[in-house]
């Protein structure tokens, strides 16, 4: 056989084997990435939904949740109530918050999803889209651990479920001690 077809047939079955791979990997909670990690956070400032303005700035002292979200993204929606649970199971404690970012998204439509889906944190609506892009955020649902000195402790790329913000923010505290 023509070393050159060889060469052409492994280089083609490489790239279907990594095309493979790529398309049936799973997204969510467990793709980590290191972007922004270790770096002081970017601004967060914004209008709330409540029509309060919202600083990042103003939580230091406390770790903080960055959540960006969207009401027609459906692992969004999925990971909604994990973010609930985490917010209500650390309330009493104050140790760390929530803020919501809407990506893309009417001020509307954020509105009713809060109302009907709980969610008693601030979600900021209005002029987001230079936030996201600070934070390098390119679709949804993204997440990110802000230490309580303002650094980036974690990033999640894809739907976070409970144990998986409780792993990272244990894992951040540790890193503090």
């Amino acid at each position: 056989m023509n070393p050159v077809r060889v060469a052409a047939l492994a280089v083609g079955l490489v790239g279907a084997v990594l095309v493979g791979v790529l398309a049936t990997r799973q997204a969510g909670p467990d793709r980590v990435s290191m972007h922004l990690v270790g770096q002081v956070a970017p601004p967060v400032v914004g209008t709330t939904i409540d029509g309060e303005v919202w600083n990042l700035d103003d939580q230091r002292g406390r770790f903080v949740v960055v959540n960006f979200f969207s009401t027609t993204c459906v692992p969004c929606i999925r990971e909604h109530p994990e973010l609930v649970a985490f917010a209500d199971a650390h309330a009493e404690a104050d140790d760390v918050r929530i803020v919501s970012v809407a990506f893309d998204d009417s001020p509307t439509a954020v509105e009713v999803f809060f109302r009907q889906n709980g969610g008693g944190w601030p979600v900021l609506v209005e002029d987001t889209g230079r936030i996201a892009v600070d934070w390098g955020v390119v679709a949804v649902p993204e997440s990110y651990l802000v230490s309580p000195s303002g650094h980036v402790a974690a990033k999640v790329v894809g739907g976070v479920e409970v144990a998986d913000l409780e792993s990272l923010l244990e894992g951040a505290k540790r890193s503090l001690e």
